[in-house]
């Protein structure tokens, strides 16, 4: 009879014993597998609002500050040789090598205008990048789509009495309303926002722009890498990174991440213990048992390899449910974590033979002393038994 089958038969015949192996790994990897589930998809959801939530890299021009102070008291600055940067100068940023993590590129051009009498800040965007960049904008009506349309900022608008429909003369040129953007306590509620051709030509500054703001496209990528690329195409700007709410969001993960790995090591090294306490009573009680098979010639080398194969068969069920498991608490786990965006559960198979890997490996070491306690049991145990 092989050792293979006298195992198998061990385990089918302490079928409470069995359950209660199982049960007690099985706990500790479905643990594992939610936390480390449940904290990839936090990551994901995370890169995905930080994709969505704006720009992390600002392109301004050099200027020149002369600082104006005396007996401590400061009088503020004064510009020195303003700039603008030169639009065609925007195309280098595709030559850039991670030019792939770029999701938008959103040049701006800023200016003062005269509307019925009053001085009001334009900005002049791309609309299709711009209002795709400011995901939390919300506009009355509808975005502008043409050069004679504008978008009216909340305060702007209630100052100069503005609608949805209404028609603007600005220098002369007549430009419909399309929406008024919602309250956003910024310094966009005092904004007129037009083509960025059409303020261009109005201000007087055609071919160049204010400033650009930068997208990337994930959350984790080398931000900073990235502005020394941008910097070394764009001589003579000035290029940042905006990357306050990007590392707070991911510390947080970073936290929770630590938290999960300490909970799982501790579940898992329950489950060790379980095993440990477990596998030696059953030596314990199989000491005729194993004293038999040592009588009939079992060299130790065959009674380790015995017990361990009945721990290998426990753990590898205690994976492959304990993986299962995890995910299905996951699934039920996911939609309280990621109320705002709907993630789909992502089986990985990594996460899944690692898990199976765990199991294995946390009962196979539990199991080793039992097995070699088991290996040292004096054949004539057998022989007082009968």
């Amino acid at each position: 009879m092989r050792l293979r089958t006298i195992a198998f038969n061990n385990l089918r015949r302490r079928k409470s014993r069995l359950a209660f192996l199982v049960i007690g790994l099985l706990v500790g990897i479905a643990t594992v597998v939610t936390l480390m589930s449940l904290s990839e998809a936090m990551t994901a959801e995370a890169r995905h609002k930080m994709e969505n939530f704006g720009a992390n890299i600002l392109i301004t021009p050099h200027t020149d500050q002369l600082s104006l102070s005396y007996g401590g008291i400061t009088l503020g600055g004064v510009s020195v040789d303003p700039r603008e940067i030169p639009q065609g100068l925007l195309e280098r940023i595709d030559t850039i090598p991670n030019r792939r993590n770029i999701a938008a590129v959103a040049p701006k051009v800023l200016g003062a205008v005269d509307v019925n009498g009053e001085r009001v800040l334009m900005m002049g965007v791309l609309p299709d990048k711009e209002f795709h960049l400011k995901r939390w904008w919300t506009v009355d009506g509808r975005p502008l789509s043409s050069d004679s349309e504008i978008v009216a900022g909340s305060a702007v608008a209630s100052r100069l009495g503005l609608s949805m429909g209404d028609e603007v003369a600005i220098s002369g040129r007549a430009f419909m309303v399309t929406g008024v953007l919602r309250e956003t306590v910024s310094q966009d509620d005092d904004l007129l926002i037009v083509s960025l051709a059409a303020a261009q030509a109005l201000l007087g500054k055609q071919g160049v722009v204010s400033l650009v703001e930068v997208a990337a496209l994930c959350g984790d990528c080398p931000v900073e890498d990235m502005v020394n690329q941008i910097s070394a195409v764009l001589p003579g700007v000035k290029v940042g990174a905006i990357q306050q709410v990007v590392k707070t969001r991911m510390h947080a993960i970073e936290q929770f991440q630590a938290f999960s790995l300490g909970v799982a090591t501790v579940v898992i090294l329950i489950g060790a213990l379980v095993v440990f306490v477990t596998m030696m009573g059953s030596v314990n009680e199989r000491t005729r048992e194993i004293g038999i098979f040592r009588a009939l010639g079992f060299r130790r080398g065959h009674v380790v390899s015995l017990i361990l194969m009945e721990a290998s068969w426990v753990s590898l069920m205690a994976g492959v449910l304990g993986y299962l498991a995890g995910m299905g608490v996951t699934r039920m786990l996911l939609p309280v974590f990621a109320k705002e965006h709907s993630l789909h559960l992502n089986w990985d198979p990594v996460l899944g033979g690692g898990a199976i890997l765990l199991a294995l490996l946390v009962g196979t070491l539990a199991s080793l002393y039992p097995a070699l306690h088991a290996s040292r049991l004096d054949p004539t145990e057998a022989l007082r038994a009968l």
